[in-house]
C-alpha cells in the first residue's frame, strides 16, 4: 500500500525530533518504507534530517540514504562521521557504497574504509571504484549467487543457502568452472527436479548473455531492454565472473542519462537542478544563451545585408519569423529521430542513405507547406513573384534543415559526441542563420534586384 506524506504527518515528525521522543519517532518509521523515510528526510532540515539517520537502524536507513535527492545526502554524509558513514556502507550493496565513496573526499573516503567492518565487503567496494563510473564494471554489484560446475545438487543448494545471506534479490544463479569463468546459469525448476547427485554441469544451461566490465551503460541497457533481462552477469578480461547488474541500476542509469540529453537538448550544459544555487544555474545555462546571441547577431548582420530588398519588398521582411522558426522546427525534428535511433540502437544503413530518405522527406514536406504559404501570401498581396520567393524558399530551407539535422547528431556520434547536444539551441540556432539566408538568396535571384 502507498503511503503519502502529509503536512500533518510531517509536522509531527518535526515535533517529536524537536521533543527528543525518540522511542514514539522510531517506532513511526519503523513501519515505513525506505523510499517513505527517504522523502521525509527531504523535506527535513540538516539537523533534523541527520536525527533521524543516527537514530533508525543503518539497515533501514542505508537504503534510505540512496533514495535521497542527491544534494540532501551529501549534506547529511558530510555531517556524520566516517564511523558512521561506514555503518551505513555495512549494510549496503556494493555498487551503491561505492556511489557513496566517489562523492565523499578523497581522506574521507579512506577513512570509511577503514572503518568498514566487512572485510570483503570492504575490498569489494573498492574493487569497483577502479571501473568508470558508467561502465557495466561501474554499474555492477558483486552480490550475486554462484555455484561450481562440479558440484552435485545436493552440495549446491547447501551453498546457495549460506550465499543468498548476503544478496537482496537473487534472479539468477550462475555457474562457474574452477577458475570463476562463467559457465552458464542454473534454472531452479531443473535445480528441484535433478537427483540430488546429479552434478550441475549435466543441469545448468550453458547459454547465458552477458557483458564485459568495459562494456558501456548504453550496450548494457540496450541488452537487457532486447532481452527483458532482470540482471546480466559481468565478466573480466578473462571471462571471470565478476559481477552483475540488476534492472534497478540499469533503470537509474537510463533515467540519468535521459536528464542530461534533456538538459542537453533544452540548452544546459551541466548537470544541474533546480534547487542549485543562481551561479550554478548561470554557469550551466549562459554559453548556450550567448550562442544564441550570436547566432541573432549573426541573422540580423544577413539581413542587413538585404537591406535594399526589404525595403522594396517589406513583406519579405514580414516572413522572416517564419522562415527561420520553420527552419529551426525541422531541424529539431530531424535531429530528434536520429538521436532517438542512436540511443535505440534502431538506425540502418549508411549516412548518405539517411540523408537520401531524409531529404526526400524535406521534399515532400516543403512541396505541401509551400503551396499552402503560396496559396496564403498570392491571397493577401496579389503578387506572384513575390508570393514565388517565399515559397520556394520556405522549401529549399526545409530541405536544408532537415538535412543539416540528420547529418549533424550522426557525425557527432561518429566522433563520439554526445548526439543530444544537436536536438538543442546549436541546430536551432545554425538552422536560423542558413534559413535567413537562404530565404534572402533565393527572394532576390527571383524577384530579381
Amino acid at each position: 500500500m502507498q503511503f503519502n506524506i502529509t503536512k500533518d504527518f510531517l509536522e509531527e515528525i518535526i515535533t517529536l525530533i524537536e521533543r527528543d521522543d525518540s522511542a514514539r519517532l522510531e517506532h513511526i518509521l519503523e513501519e515505513l518504507h525506505f523510499a517513505d523515510i527517504a522523502e521525509i528526510i527531504d523535506e527535513l532540515n540538516l539537523e533534523q534530517a541527520v536525527y533521524i539517520v543516527k537514530l533508525l537502524d543503518s539497515e533501514k536507513t542505508s537504503e534510505a540514504l540512496m533514495e535521497l535527492d542527491e544534494d540532501q545526502r551529501d549534506r547529511v554524509l558530510n555531517a556524520l562521521s566516517p564511523k558512521e558513514i561506514a555503518d551505513e556502507l555495512d549494510e549496503m550493496d556494493t555498487d551503491d557504497a561505492a556511489d557513496i565513496l566517489n562523492d565523499l573526499p578523497d581522506n574521507i573516503a579512506k577513512e570509511v574504509i577503514s572503518a568498514i567492518e566487512d572485510s570483503q565487503h570492504a575490498e569489494d567496494i573498492v574493487d569497483l571504484l577502479r571501473y568508470e563510473e558508467n561502465s557495466a564494471g561501474g554499474l555492477m554489484a558483486k552480490e550475486l549467487v554462484k555455484v561450481n560446475e562440479n558440484w552435485t545438487v545436493t552440495g549446491c543448494v547447501s551453498e546457495m543457502r549460506a550465499q543468498a545471506e548476503n544478496v537482496t534479490r537473487v534472479h539468477s544463479i550462475y555457474v562457474v568452472d574452477n577458475n570463476d569463468k562463467l559457465k552458464g546459469r542454473l534454472s531452479l525448476k531443473d535445480l528441484l527436479t535433478s537427483s540430488e547427485t546429479t552434478p550441475i554441469k549435466e543441469v545448468c544451461k550453458p547459454k547465458v548473455d552477458y557483458v564485459t566490465v568495459n562494456t558501456t551503460g548504453e550496450e548494457v541497457a540496450r541488452i537487457m531492454r532486447k532481452y527483458d533481462l532482470e540482471a546480466i552477469p559481468v565478466v573480466d578480461e578473462l571471462d571471470r565472473l565478476v559481477g552483475r547488474v540488476t534492472i534497478d541500476d540499469i533503470v537509474d542509469f537510463i533515467t540519468e542519462e535521459a536528464e542530461k540529453d534533456y538538459q542537453l537538448a533544452s540548452g544546459i550544459s551541466q548537470d544541474v537542478e533546480a534547487n542549485d544555487s543562481i551561479w550554478d544555474l548561470t554557469k550551466a545555462r549562459l554559453p548556450w544563451l550567448v550562442l544564441g546571441l550570436v547566432g541573432g547577431i549573426g541573422a540580423a548582420a544577413i539581413m542587413g545585408g538585404f537591406e535594399h530588398l526589404i525595403k522594396e519588398y517589406a513583406v519579405l521582411f514580414l516572413f522572416t519569423p517564419l522562415i527561420a522558426a520553420m527552419a529551426g522546427n525541422v531541424g529539431v525534428q530531424s535531429s530528434a529521430i536520429i538521436v532517438q535511433g542512436i540511443a535505440n540502437d534502431d538506425l540502418k544503413g549508411s549516412i548518405g542513405n539517411r540523408l537520401i530518405k531524409e531529404m526526400l522527406l524535406a521534399m515532400l514536406n516543403g512541396v505541401i507547406l509551400g503551396i499552402l504559404l503560396f496559396a496564403y501570401t498570392y491571397f493577401a498581396e496579389r503578387e506572384f513573384l513575390t508570393s514565388l520567393a517565399i515559397s520556394v524558399s520556405l522549401f529549399a530551407v526545409i530541405i536544408v534543415a532537415g538535412l543539416v539535422g540528420t547529418f549533424v547528431p550522426l557525425a557527432l556520434h561518429k566522433r563520439g559526441i554526445d548526439p543530444a547536444l544537436a536536438t538543442g539551441p546549436f541546430i536551432t540556432t545554425s538552422n536560423d542563420i542558413f534559413g535567413i539566408l537562404i530565404y534572402f538568396i533565393i527572394a532576390r535571384a527571383i524577384i530579381g534586384i
